[in-house]
């Protein structure tokens, strides 16, 4: 049987080798920093996917990724924040599923946009540490409509100040939950995610070997300069959030 006879008819050959090497280096810039690639990433399978399939796609794929991360480094996981972020994105999930009418992408574009630009730049109250369960459930919630809510996740886990490590494995985890929990989702909604499958475990295999060489990077960086490379990133996606946003309402 022709391999190429399994691929979806809207993804040939070409377009799968260009999304698995956007795989890799999305998955590096991640492991590499904690946050970016989720949303590159997003916007790069935009160009190239159908629109019913993107949101779903994009989900599975990110599942994979944060998946391998989470799993290469497990001994790093901070645990206390995980199980009340699991019960809000649940809940969130399990909303976004019921929700008949989508919400404004522009708004949600600005508004995320705005809350990861003050999380970078302000230094957010101790009460946010508690906050695990909301994160949980309003990042689960949007991201049913908005796909990349990563940056929102990372600006929460900015709030526990945790070494660098640390983030990015207490990121990866709380995103793995995160994206299973939308996929299962999509997949009461209807979604066919059959066709997908061989597609998703070849970006999942080369994002796996992205994580492997971003890890690498990570363990050269000391905390210091890794801190200020995630604010860098996050005012980045930020801006680009709420620009896009206005560009959309004006």
């Amino acid at each position: 049987m022709d391999a190429f006879a399994l691929l979806p008819a809207d993804l040939p050959p070409l377009t799968l080798a260009l999304v698995s090497a956007a795989s890799f280096c999305t998955s590096f810039v991640t492991a590499a920093f904690g946050i970016g690639g989720g949303m590159a990433m997003l916007a790069i399978l935009a160009s190239l996917l159908p629109p019913a399939a993107l949101i779903p796609v994009h989900g599975l794929v990110q599942f994979a990724s944060n998946a391998g991360r989470a799993a290469l480094l497990r001994g790093h996981v901070q645990r206390g924040p995980l199980l009340p972020f699991l019960a809000g994105s649940a809940l969130g999930a399990a909303l976004g599923g019921l929700v008949a009418v989508e919400l404004p992408p522009a708004a949600v574009e600005i508004a995320i946009g705005i809350f990861v630009l003050w999380s970078a730049l302000a230094s957010p109250p101790r009460v946010m540490r508690a906050g695990a369960g909301p994160a949980g459930f309003v990042s689960t919630l949007l991201t049913m409509f908005f796909g990349a809510t990563g940056p929102f996740v990372a600006a929460y886990v900015k709030t526990l100040a945790l070494g660098r490590m640390e983030h990015v494995a207490t990121h990866a985890t709380m995103m793995t939950a995160q994206h299973l929990l939308k996929v299962i989702a999509f997949g009461f909604l209807g979604f066919a995610f059959g066709p997908w499958l061989l597609p998703v475990a070849l970006m999942a295999a080369t994002g796996f070997l992205g994580t492997l060489a971003g890890k690498r990077a990570l363990l050269r960086i000391d905390d210091r300069l890794f801190k200020r490379a995630l604010a860098a990133i996050l005012c980045l996606l930020a801006a680009r959030l709420i620009w896009s946003g206005a560009a959309e309402l004006l």
